[in-house]
């Protein structure tokens, strides 16, 4: 498993020079769990989405990025960033879901984009993919929904990221579960674009 050293050396300095450039409104960190295994999910609108979850809690994070990062040149720094590549071209991923179980199975973080990548079309959401769903049903964890709305800018007056309570999904299969895990973050767009 990736050590996330860079992570942790750059996090206590990071985190708060971000929320002061961003000015993000964080509703609901206190769902993301303290110690335990969690997969996050949520919707994904900009390449920044993943640092913004990263700075609503002091845990390390595990983000399932495109390959792509992890090729080139800059390639050390997303590995030493803890973050698992994705082939997006690929039907299936069983490295990347690999070892984003076993980090889970270690207690860690997962953020996951069901989108699979970034929305750039009118609708709410894009389909999911089942990885998020199929995550947290493998190890029994939690599965923790959020909502980014709002635009990236400097001091921004807009920009949000609301956290859900853990769904349970303990009775449902894989597509039932994704199926909720969708609607469920839809509904908290859909609200929080009508306040």
């Amino acid at each position: 498993m990736k050590k996330a050293s860079v992570y942790r050396i750059i996090r206590p300095i990071a985190t708060p020079f971000l929320k002061w450039w961003l000015s993000p409104t964080i509703v609901g960190k206190e769902f993301i769990p303290k110690e335990s295994a969690a997969v996050i999910a949520g919707n994904h609108k900009h390449a920044l989405d993943p640092v913004l979850v990263n700075i609503c809690t002091k845990r390390t994070v595990h983000t399932l990025a495109k390959k792509e990062l992890h090729d080139g040149k800059f390639g050390w720094l997303f590995r030493s960033l803890g973050s698992i590549p994705v082939d997006l071209n690929a039907k299936k991923n069983p490295d990347a879901l690999n070892s984003a179980i076993s980090h889970l199975e270690a207690g860690n973080l997962i953020n996951v984009s069901p989108e699979a990548q970034r929305n750039y079309t009118k609708e709410i959401l894009l389909p999911f993919k089942f990885g998020a769903v199929v995550m947290a049903k493998r190890t029994n964890c939690q599965l923790v929904p959020y909502a980014i709305t709002g635009d990236y800018r400097f001091r921004s007056k807009n920009l949000k990221i609301t956290f859900q309570p853990s769904i349970d999904i303990s009775e449902l299969d894989v597509a039932q579960s994704n199926e909720l895990l969708f609607n469920t973050i839809k509904e908290l767009l859909v609200k929080e674009a009508a306040d």
